[in-house]
């Protein structure tokens, strides 16, 4: 049977991605990205290239997926999205960098999704690595894990999809722009990004002042100079002021107790800085 007028309408608004079309775009004979892959429906890309990793799966692999239906974010949460309405892709690297400094490729992910919607939308970072709206919502969030010695990188950014299909606190590209937004030259500028500042990185072996990572994230972040609520992993909470992120991506809040200096937790902004990205 075929489709009814209505889904046909969807998928005008939700086209598909086209997978010989992105392998071509991005794989070249120097380039990180050796091998894309794009699916249909999958329960988690994160998850699956954990898989891959453990089986020795080298740097630069590359899954999309039209759908997920079993994503996680940070902290355990889930993270869901229509079919095709937004970008989902997980990334595997290995970066030859000290292990103290792999914090900060989360953040250095952030920045590359920033830069690469920067004629789309206006956006900042929530610490560590929220790509939030100018009002504050959220469009994207990534998920690090290490898997056998590497790690993986996840993207869910919000496309297409519409005000009745988000949370609240969640907002899309097209929402934010006012006008439909094609998923494909995301991706591709997403990908060719953080090639560039990955690369950069390790070349300077994680430092995020030489590489230049560490002056080019604060120019993004919203949370530094911010009044912050943090909750902590343990459910405690923390209320201060977010002063600074240090050499190894943590975040530095002052509260009337002293500094703390955090390498996780869930960041509520209760005033907020001028935004200089």
């Amino acid at each position: 049977m075929g489709d009814t007028g209505a889904g046909r309408y969807r998928d005008l608004d939700r086209p598909g991605l086209d997978a010989v079309a992105l392998v071509t775009a991005l794989q070249r004979g120097d380039g990180l990205w050796r091998a894309v892959e794009v699916v249909d429906e999958i329960g988690s890309t994160n998850a699956a290239l954990a898989v891959r990793a453990a089986d020795g799966e080298a740097e630069g692999l590359v899954l999309v997926a039209e759908h997920q239906v079993a994503g996680r974010g940070r902290l355990d949460r889930t993270w869901t999205s229509p079919p095709r309405a937004g970008v989902t892709v997980s990334v595997l690297l290995r970066p030859d960098v000290p292990a103290a400094r792999r914090g900060w490729l989360s953040m250095l992910t952030g920045i590359a999704l920033a830069e690469s919607v920067a004629d789309t939308a206006r956006t900042s970072l929530k610490w560590p690595n929220d790509l939030l709206a100018p009002d504050g919502r959220k469009l994207a969030g990534i998920l690090a894990e290490v898997a056998d010695g590497g790690v993986v990188v996840g993207v869910g950014l919000n496309v297409s999809t519409r005000a009745d299909e988000l949370p609240d606190t969640g907002t899309s590209l097209g929402e934010v722009a006012g006008r439909p937004v094609d998923r494909a030259p995301v991706l591709l500028a997403y990908l060719r990004a953080l090639e560039i500042r990955y690369r950069r990185w390790v070349e300077h072996a994680g430092d995020p002042v030489s590489s230049g990572l560490a002056a080019d994230y604060l120019a993004w972040c919203s949370t530094v100079g911010a009044g912050v609520v943090v909750t902590l992993p343990d459910g405690s909470s923390l209320e201060g002021v977010a002063e600074a992120v240090d050499w190894d991506g943590r975040l530095v809040v002052r509260t009337p107790e002293g500094r703390h200096d955090l390498a996780a937790g869930d960041v509520r902004h209760v005033r907020g800085r001028t935004q200089a990205g």
